[in-house]
């Protein structure tokens, strides 16, 4: 029972330093709507908000850096001490932003510090999902691994719905729209930056990975990227049971309330709301397909994301241009939700399960921050491009091609649940 205390405790406490992460993260997102005419003065609003589509996407460029270092440092110096360096870095770049002066004070140096604190939080965050992902398949029980670990999208879920719940609040209850352009977009930051104290607190308390102790008394002398690229399948696999299923996530996600206001035509209230509510219930399907993972096995899960997200995915964002109703739009949205769920449920466990514990933590980050920067980072910044171009309809033939492309790394790959390295490495 001791144990099983502690291992649910040690969940709870890489969970929680997750969620203050991409609650840090998505409040950039969640809230450019308010402050792009604060570092861009264009009087175009779609030209402000390409230019911090663009800012957004410079976050995940930097992203692989994050994976490389965070993953070498996490195989070398363990899991624990990485999550919280982690966490670190991104109160840092949320505090600068938080107290960055505007273009109407500094100049052009606003959008310079804006792109900076983004960076830095780009590099924790690029960091943070293969250590994460890592840290939870790792204290999890072989039989429910898929369903623990699924609680790593939970919280990012989680995270990126309370940044959509403060705006909600802040949009309804506490300040005007003139004056959360003008001031009140700081106050989401500086909340982040105090809550990942809190993370910094949490990821100190909490217990390293039996794998991670073990490894590190074995002697060993291997060059951990020399030793990663003895794994080329593997890394493959990663880029390519990664690539449609973030950019789907980030479409339908992070981009999805611009796209709402956009292209559909609803006010920004009525996407924030939609955007609220379906992110809620997206959420909780997450731990109900980790919990069928782990008896029906993980190949059969992204396959479902992989054929619907195939079959569904114009014919969805085609229905959602063309309606004006807040509750059809809802429908929509929630319905690719739940198709995309049949990969963020389980893409953590099964990059992890692929490679042995000495260099888990890189071989998950890095070719995962690669793909993401490429694909997941650049969906907002493609999507509205393209919307200007006067061809959105290509964003939707884009993200299906992605999807497929995906698809066919499911159909060939073996299913980790059967083949796993975790318990033998």
């Amino acid at each position: 029972m001791s144990a099983m205390r502690q291992r649910l405790r040690s969940i709870f406490g890489g969970s929680v330093g997750n969620l203050i992460e991409w609650y840090d993260f998505y409040v950039y997102s969640a809230f450019s709507l308010y402050f792009a005419q604060a570092f861009f003065p264009d009087a175009n609003p779609l030209v402000r908000q390409l230019n911090t589509a663009g800012v957004f996407a410079l976050g995940f460029l930097i992203r692989p850096v994050g994976g490389w270092l965070m993953g070498l440092y996490a195989d070398l110096r363990g899991r624990r001490s990485a999550l919280t360096v982690s966490v670190t870095l991104m109160c840092l770049g949320s505090l600068v932003i938080a107290v960055c002066p505007t273009y109407a004070r500094i100049g052009v140096m606003a959008p310079v510090v804006l792109m900076l604190a983004r960076l830095l939080q780009g590099l924790s965050l690029g960091g943070e999902y293969g250590t994460s992902a890592t840290y939870l398949s790792e204290v999890a029980t072989s039989q429910h691994r898929g369903f623990y670990s699924s609680f790593q999208y939970v919280t990012l879920i989680l995270g990126q719905l309370l940044a959509t719940l403060t705006l909600l609040v802040l949009q309804r209850l506490l300040l005007t729209g003139p004056q959360l352009e003008a001031w009140g977009w700081r106050i989401p930051f500086g909340i982040g930056a105090a809550l990942a104290i809190f993370g910094f607190y949490m990821r100190r308390n909490m217990v390293e990975t039996e794998a991670f102790t073990r490894e590190a008394a074995k002697p060993s002398e291997h060059h951990p990227m020399r030793e990663l690229l003895r794994h080329p399948k593997e890394i493959a696999v990663v880029v390519g049971l990664t690539m449609g299923g973030t950019l789907a996530f980030y479409t339908y996600t992070v981009y999805m309330q611009k796209f709402l206001v956009n292209s559909v035509g609803l006010t920004r209230d009525e996407a924030t709301l939609i955007s609220a509510s379906s992110l809620f219930l997206y959420m909780l399907f997450q731990p109900v397909l980790g919990f069928v993972s782990d008896r029906v096995g993980r190949r059969p899960v992204l396959m479902g994301f992989g054929i619907l997200g195939t079959l569904c995915t114009v014919p969805l964002l085609t229905a959602l241009t063309r309606t004006r109703d807040a509750f059809t739009a809802f429908l929509l949205v929630l319905a690719a939700l739940i198709i995309l769920s049949g990969y963020t449920s389980i893409n953590a466990v099964v990059k992890a399960e692929l490679f042995p514990a000495r260099i888990r933590a890189l071989g998950v980050g890095l070719p995962y921050a690669l793909t993401v920067s490429l694909f997941g980072g650049t969906a907002e910044y493609v999507g509205t491009r393209l919307k200007l171009a006067g061809h959105e309809a290509w964003f939707f033939w884009y993200v299906t091609a992605c999807i497929f492309c995906s698809l066919l790394v499911y159909t060939v790959m073996p299913d980790t649940r059967r083949h796993s390295r975790i318990d033998t490495c």
